[in-house]
């Protein structure tokens, strides 16, 4: 099994593959690509103590497999903040490995030592893959998900 650790400011050059991986496989490529400043900002964000933001990878032998980001938030139901898990990826040739698998329980782990008594994300609909493992390791919540994407003010 990989080293699941929070990620530091040097693996910048093996998170970005991961992290565009993640996003190509969301759509997010070529025209549609998330811009430059987006992705700098994310990855300054897991390093600032004022960020609610928090990164973890998974590391083979030195190489950087898989990563999961996620963040707290406060709730309207909950004195404890709440994580919400945002993204999750891993190479190819290291899916179905238990990789996933590791990362999100690291996260579970992380959520309850910060006081958080739930975790929770979402996924597309036709990603049947990762809905294989979640349906393992967790509960659906029953709740669709709306979204309005706003134009710039």
């Amino acid at each position: 099994m990989p080293l699941i650790r929070p990620v530091k400011p040097e693996d910048y050059a093996q998170w970005l593959p991961l992290w565009t991986g993640y996003n190509t496989f969301y759509g997010r490529s070529g025209p549609s690509a998330l811009p430059a400043d987006i992705t700098a900002m994310t990855w300054q964000r897991f390093f600032d103590d004022a960020e609610p933001m928090h990164a973890l990878v998974a590391e083979q032998d030195g190489t950087l497999i898989g990563l999961v980001h996620y963040l707290y938030h406060r709730s309207t139901i909950s004195i404890g903040p709440t994580c919400y898990l945002q993204d999750l990826f891993t190479l190819e040739a290291a899916r179905g490995t238990g990789i996933g698998t590791a990362l999100i329980h690291e996260v579970y782990r992380q959520a309850a030592a910060a006081g958080a008594g739930r975790v929770y994300w979402q996924t597309h609909e036709t990603n049947l893959t990762a809905m294989k493992l979640y349906d393992r390791i967790a509960d659906r919540s029953g709740f669709l998900v709306y979204r309005k994407t706003l134009p710039p003010l």
